[in-house]
């Protein structure tokens, strides 16, 4: 009782500050995040949950020892407020940035020790840690749960081989394998219980795989010999990859309820999905056109696979691309990746606000109303990741209805 009049007051008071809030604008924006200082060029490899973090990799100049030229790189952490961020490394020179959580504190990645290994990191609130092996030389890590808590990626065991790894609380716990000798996970559930990624069978083949309660699924491949999963919906259910067909194409695939679907290309051969929103409706990756050029794209059931440097023209300036687009945020709107920029010609990481859905728009029909209002009071307290979930931080609460209330009437 006490619970359901907490939300009638709550109900009530929205209803009186929504009279009060201005309604809100629909937005698409294309932020090209640039380099670092005297760096080459960048991409992005992850997003936060409401767009203003963006995690990946950048490329400087530089010379050895000896005066000969090489080009390093360096983990990034760019947000709107402070631009982009060196992330440094573990003693060495190089490192990359593959995962943040959903709030954008956390980031993970691979970086290079003083003896010139690699080894995966947990970064937070500047401090680069090093999360150790599996017993071997070097590990990476390429993935991080939606509180940071839980990281996965690859090590070197004792014997020499690299295994998919599941790390939490200070522990690295080995994943194993389809009955090869080598894994690497690549994605894991917002609650960290479930890991996608690559591992070799007994024939030598790499499958894509579907890690959950100590149990690694072979999620099998199109009709080809091999496949290797990127990304996984929040609740583990929706993974997305690449795999083989019988023809001797790689196609991108969208893996649920055991059957994998080829969600075909942009005309050309081949295609490859990298990541998935949180309730595994929309795919994104890199396509082949008819051209047999590289070409961002998003994927729904209801309108296929598109070119996003077709949807979003009228935000590239002549001679502009997108290739590839590495992440998606959980709801959706924000996608990143790495593309050509004419303007400073060369390639560099982007953020692409598609402006949809808008902001507290839970259902996803366009409009903030009532219905998103009373979507966000019914599950209030509960906990898990789910659209209610506004800011994806594990439970629907006061933030969450706000986000509603201060988006109330935008797109009505």
């Amino acid at each position: 009782m006490r619970g359901t009049t907490q939300m009638m007051g709550r109900a009530l008071l929205g209803a009186l500050v929504v009279a009060f809030i201005a309604t809100a604008g629909w937005s698409q924006s294309l932020t090209w995040l640039g380099v670092l200082p005297d760096g080459r060029y960048s991409y992005a490899n992850a997003v936060s949950a409401d767009g203003s973090v963006v995690v990946g990799t950048a490329f400087y100049d530089g010379y050895d020892p000896f005066g000969e030229y090489y080009y390093y790189e360096r983990a990034f952490r760019w947000t709107v407020d402070g631009g982009m961020q060196d992330l440094g490394a573990l003693g060495g020179d190089e490192s990359v940035a593959s995962g943040v959580s959903a709030d954008g504190a956390v980031v993970v990645g691979g970086a290079y020790n003083a003896a010139g290994r690699w080894r995966a990191f947990r970064w937070q609130n500047g401090v680069m840690q090093d999360l150790g092996t599996l017993g071997g030389d070097e590990s990476v890590a390429r993935g991080v749960s939606a509180d940071g808590a839980v990281v996965v990626g690859w090590a070197w065991n004792a014997a020499g081989q690299f295994r998919a790894f599941r790390r939490q609380n200070g522990v690295m716990q080995d994943l194993g394998t389809l009955g090869g000798d080598w894994s690497w996970a690549n994605g894991v559930s917002a609650d960290g219980a479930v890991v996608v990624g690559g591992a070799y069978n007994a024939a030598g083949q790499r499958r894509a795989f579907r890690w959950q309660n100590g149990v690694m699924q072979d999620l099998g491949t199109l009709g080809g010999d091999e496949s290797v999963a990127r990304g996984v919906s929040a609740d583990g259910a929706v993974v997305v990859g690449w795999a083989w067909n019988a023809a001797g194409q790689f196609r991108a695939f969208r893996w649920q309820n055991g059957v994998m679907q080829d969600l075909g290309t942009l005309g050309g051969c081949c295609s490859e999905a990298y990541g998935v929103s949180a309730d595994g409706a929309v795919v994104v990756g890199y396509a082949r056109n008819a051209a047999g050029q590289d070409r961002a794209f998003r994927w729904t059931a209801s309108g296929g696979m598109e070119n996003l440097n077709t949807t979003y023209a009228s935000l590239l300036t002549d001679g502009s691309v997108l290739r590839e687009a590495r992440a998606i945020s959980p709801d959706g709107r924000y996608i990143v990746g790495r593309g050509y920029n004419a303007a400073t010609r060369r390639y560099e990481a982007f953020l692409l606000d598609t402006g949809f859905p808008r902001r507290g728009d839970v259902d996803r029909n366009g409009c903030v109303d009532d219905a998103d209002l009373l979507q966000v009071l019914f599950a209030f307290g509960g906990r898990g990741y789910r659209n209610e979930d506004l800011n994806w931080d594990g439970t629907v609460d006061d933030a969450d209805l706000l986000e509603v209330l201060f988006n109330f009437g935008s797109g009505c």
